[in-house]
């Protein structure tokens, strides 16, 4: 009886009409906007934000266009122009959100976090007397960046030690490096990874590129796993590097023939004669889509991974005022096959999702060899590898399993790791190494930290199925590797090590002979 009541007090409120027509409204024009506004004001029952009304006008209207058009509110103007510029003000350090707390993965060396002796694996629990817990660490992380020159107090919760302590940190201007991680992995062959596109990233490249030549590089994987992007210009800049003067890289086209242009190699000379082989994954979108696409089709080079997201919109920012602005969509990327990079966005679930386009539904295209390529739908690689993962190696990452059980081993408080020794030198120099080392460079992870992992998570009281952990167990052995390096001897050490067994990795060193080729057959 009393639901039957509420239903009706509910569905039978007071509203009083006043008869307009709709069409009345839209032939006077957007003027009605201001009206809409004024009327809001003066009628609404509480006091009302007008300020967050114009905001919530100008995503509405955004919104009906495409996924890609947005506004660009102070905050997120301020978060592209670090991500472009390649550096921001902050206090310098990793962070990640394991369960409810907000653990510090790595202070960046010479930053204020780092000079006050902030460690990987201490917790942060409050941001200026806030608790972390019930934000993620993308919040977090915009609480504790802010203006060169102001400061942030944090609590930090630090295994060891009783009791809490508080820093109070200057931000600090600190450089987010765009091509993180360069390294040999085996004779004659580099591995650079490229987060972003920022206007550094060429000149971060070409430094690496340099280092790892004096190395001996005579071959190159170029990672673009999980790049989601970032300056056009850079895109064009680095495929440049790999194609002779003159080579097409891209091509943009819009409603407005303002934008219609093509972009062209402007210098030659520089590493037009190093095989390439590129890595990708759904995470690629957008600026590593444009460089591959014209990698791809001047045959300069193979693809190796999973199909990329397939984001080929041109995105002009034009500003409202100051640290205000929309990113508006003005033309489509177009290989140089004169392929589409764009994916459909009509239904957005699946676009969201980034679910497979179907072949019959995409345009073919050609390479200047006359391979054939598909348009519509990413970049389609060349040999596909997918890296999955189990449920259990995911619920593990989560709770930040393997990143803590590294510390506590790496600091010789786990069973094993406390009676055995850890040295940096590789193995093949040390007699007996078996009974003195467990773990160091060069020497593969003992199966007996395996089994120190399982009497660490039953004291931290995970429980794990023995079946679920043997089917992940070459998942676990993999993580466990990159954590306990990364401990020892710091994150690219940790890195190296992990795509040393990473799969599309390995699928790239073997078909590195291929992409030779596409050099020798065009120049021959």
């Amino acid at each position: 009886m009393k639901r039957k009541i509420l239903i009706s007090l509910l569905t039978s409120s007071l509203l009083i009409f006043i008869p307009a027509r709709v069409e009345d409204f839209w032939s006077s024009g957007v003027d009605k906007i201001s009206s809409m506004l004024s009327l809001i004001e003066e009628n609404y029952f509480d006091q009302v934000n007008q300020k967050e009304l114009i905001f919530a006008i100008i995503r509405g209207m955004l919104q009906t266009l495409d996924p890609h058009s947005y506004f660009l509110e102070p905050e997120n103007f301020s978060r592209l122009k670090e991500e472009h510029s390649g550096k921001y003000h902050g206090l310098g350090i990793m962070i990640q959100k394991q369960e409810d707390r907000l653990v510090v993965i790595s202070p960046i060396e010479g930053g204020p976090a780092y000079r006050l002796g902030i460690q990987a694996g201490d917790v942060i629990s409050h941001i200026n007397g806030e608790s972390t817990k019930p934000i993620s660490s993308f919040e977090a992380m915009q609480k504790l960046r802010g203006p060169k020159g102001t400061s942030v107090t944090i609590t930090i919760v630090r295994e060891g030690l009783k009791e809490p302590f508080e820093l109070t940190v200057e931000r600090e201007e600190i450089p987010l490096y765009s091509v993180p991680y360069a390294f040999i992995l085996e004779e004659g062959i580099g591995y650079i990874s490229i987060r972003n596109f920022s206007s550094t990233t060429t000149h971060e490249f070409e430094e690496k590129m340099e280092r790892l030549s004096g190395q001996g590089m005579r071959k190159l994987i170029l990672d673009l796993r999980e790049n989601g992007g970032g300056t056009f210009m850079q895109s064009l800049e680095l495929a440049d590097e790999f194609l002779p003067k003159g080579a097409l890289l891209v091509s943009i086209k819009g409603r407005n023939p303002y934008y219609n242009r093509e972009f062209k190699a402007v210098r030659g000379n520089q590493y037009e004669q190093i095989p390439l082989v590129i890595l990708i994954n759904r995470g690629s979108a957008s600026a590593p889509e444009i460089f591959c696409g014209a990698i791809r089709d001047n045959d300069r080079g193979l693809i190796v991974g999973e199909e990329s997201w397939g984001k080929g919109l041109v995105q002009t920012v034009f500003p409202l005022g100051e640290e205000l602005g929309i990113a508006l969509s003005t033309a489509e990327y177009f290989t140089p096959s004169g392929a589409s990079i764009q994916r459909d966005y009509t239904n957005l679930d699946d676009y969201m999702l980034s679910r497979d386009v179907p072949e019959e539904k995409r345009e073919v295209r050609y390479t200047l060899r006359g391979r054939k390529v598909l348009a519509q739908g990413g970049i389609f690689p060349d040999y596909q590898v997918s890296m999955s993962r189990t449920a259990l190696t995911g619920m593990l990452l989560l709770r930040g399993a393997f990143f803590n059980y590294a510390r506590k081993f790496s600091n010789h408080k786990t069973p094993l790791s406390e009676k055995l020794s850890i040295v940096s030198e590789p193995w093949k120099k040390i007699e007996n190494f078996r009974e003195r080392v467990l773990v160091g460079k060069g020497i593969p992870l003992d199966e007996r930290v395996i089994e120190d992992f399982k009497l660490y998570l039953q004291e931290i009281k995970i429980e794990v199925d023995p079946r679920e952990f043997e089917e992940a167990r070459e998942e676990i052995k993999r993580e466990l590797e990159r954590e306990i390096h990364s401990s020892l001897f710091g994150l690219e050490e940790g890195i190296k090590v992990y795509r040393m067994s990473d799969p599309v990795v390995l699928k790239a060193i073997e078909v590195l002979p291929e992409a030779e080729s596409l050099i020798h057959e065009k120049s021959s």
